[in-house]
């Protein structure tokens, strides 16, 4: 599995719609799952960005095809962060020349 870190920044169609928010939150979340992935954590933000989410995803490519649909319904954008743990960083580090 892959982790990523998903700032996201509500559109302005997204800020006319905010009482929609958790039922919003809900259906990422589902597709997250619909998707084989998990989410570890999600908060929202006070500053640049509204909100993250760290979900982990079985490849890159269904990380990436969640969040161009994700982008797609015009609500949200997202900046992806692929993410290693300090175990995966170490693992590479020994594999290193």
């Amino acid at each position: 599995m892959v982790t990523y870190l998903v700032l996201y920044k509500f559109t302005d169609s997204a800020m006319g719609r905010l009482q929609e928010l958790p039922q919003g939150i809900a259906a990422v979340h589902q597709a997250v799952a619909d998707a084989g992935g998990q989410v570890l954590a999600c908060y929202l933000l006070m500053g640049e960005y509204d909100s993250v989410g760290i979900y982990t995803f079985p490849t890159d490519e269904v990380a990436l095809g969640l969040l161009l649909g994700i982008g797609s319904q015009g609500f949200l954008r997202t900046t992806s962060l692929k993410a290693f743990s300090p175990e995966q960083v170490a693992e590479i580090m020994a594999r290193k020349p």
